[in-house]
C-alpha cells in the first residue's frame, strides 16, 4: 500500500498530506493514542502493532476534500456536590428512568423523583453539567463521583447563549462565565431562560480509570485530541484535520453531541476542570475540516 499522496487530485479536491499546514510538525503520537481507544475496527490490529504514528496515519489514510468548518470546544466539570440534598446540595441531577421520558425541562421534575444520583449547589451547575454531558463531582464527604451521559428526555437543544445574543443582552463574544454570572444574578429570570431550552439530559455514575477521560459515545475522549462530530456527515472513528484559531492538529472523531450538527461541525474536548472549560468557552469560530479516508 503505497505511503502519503505526493500530489493533490484537482477533480475531486483532495489533498496531500503535504498540503495540511502543520501536519509534519504535529505530534502524531498523541493522535495514534487516541486513535487506539476505539473499540477493534477494521485497522485496530494495524494501529496496535504500529511503531511509527506518521508511517501508520500515512500509509492508512489520506486527505478527502476539505470542507468549511465550524468549531466550539467541551470539556469535563469539576463541581462540587453531595450524595444527600442539604441546604447547600439543594438540586439533583438523575438517572434515566427505565422507558425513558419525554416532558421539556420545564416540566420534567416532579417526574423524576426517586431517580436523584447527587447533589449540586444550584440549577446553573446542573444546567452546564448537561450541556457538557459528563462531569466530576467532588463530593462533600471526600472521594469524587464520575458521571456520564446516559440519555436525554428528547426534546432538541437549544443554546440560550445563543437566544441572549439574539436578544441583545450580550454581544457575539459572550463567554461561559458571563452566562452563568447572568443566570445567577437574578434566580428566577434565568430559571426562566434556561427553561427555553427544553432539551434536559439525564445521567449515569461511570468507573473509568483515574487517568481517563469521560466517556464519548466511541470510547472514552482524549484532551486536545477527540473531537465530537455529527455521525450523518462524519463516520466516528475517523482521524480529522483541524484547523482552527491557531490549531493545526489530528483528532479523532469519537463523540456525538445534540448541538452537532452538519458536515463540517465539530466540538473539541479540551480535558477537566476550569482551566479547559475557559479554554473550551473561547473556542466558536471557522475554520477547516478534512476527514482522513482509508485508502
Amino acid at each position: 500500500m503505497p505511503a502519503a499522496d505526493t500530489d493533490a487530485a484537482p477533480e475531486t479536491g483532495r489533498l496531500s498530506f503535504s498540503c495540511l499546514p502543520g501536519w509534519e510538525a504535529d505530534d502524531l503520537d498523541a493522535a495514534l493514542a487516541a486513535f487506539r481507544l476505539k473499540p477493534d475496527g477494521p485497522l485496530s490490529r494495524a494501529a496496535q502493532a504500529a511503531t511509527d504514528a506518521r508511517t501508520f496515519f500515512e500509509t492508512h489514510f489520506r486527505p478527502s476534500t476539505p470542507v468549511p468548518g465550524h468549531f466550539t470546544g467541551y470539556y469535563e466539570p469539576e463541581i462540587d456536590g453531595s450524595l444527600k440534598p442539604t441546604d447547600t446540595f439543594p438540586v439533583p441531577i438523575h438517572a434515566l428512568p427505565s422507558g425513558g421520558i419525554d416532558a421539556p425541562r420545564a416540566k420534567i421534575e416532579p417526574r423524576l423523583a426517586g431517580h436523584e444520583i447527587v447533589w449540586l449547589r444550584d440549577e446553573v451547575d446542573r444546567f452546564f453539567l448537561q450541556v457538557q454531558g459528563s462531569g466530576r463531582i467532588r463530593l462533600v464527604d471526600g472521594g469524587t463521583l464520575r458521571v456520564g451521559y446516559a440519555g436525554g428526555n428528547g426534546h432538541p437543544y437549544r443554546s440560550i447563549g445563543a437566544l441572549l445574543v439574539e436578544r441583545g443582552i450580550f454581544g457575539p463574544d459572550i463567554t461561559a462565565q458571563a452566562l452563568k454570572d447572568w443566570l445567577r444574578a437574578d434566580p428566577a429570570r434565568g430559571r426562566a431562560v434556561m427553561a427555553e431550552n427544553p432539551s434536559y439530559v439525564m445521567f449515569a455514575p461511570v468507573d473509568l480509570p483515574p487517568g481517563s477521560g469521560p466517556r464519548g459515545t466511541l470510547c472514552p475522549v482524549t484532551a486536545h485530541r477527540s473531537i465530537a462530530v455529527d455521525p450523518d456527515h462524519t463516520p466516528l472513528g475517523a482521524p480529522v484535520w483541524v484547523e482552527v484559531d491557531g490549531i493545526a492538529r489530528l483528532c479523532i472523531a469519537q463523540d456525538t453531541g445534540s448541538a452537532i450538527r452538519g458536515p463540517g461541525r465539530a466540538d473539541l474536548f479540551f480535558g477537566t476542570g476550569d482551566a479547559a472549560g475557559r479554554a473550551a468557552g473561547r473556542l466558536n469560530h471557522p475554520g477547516r475540516f478534512t476527514a482522513l479516508e482509508p485508502r
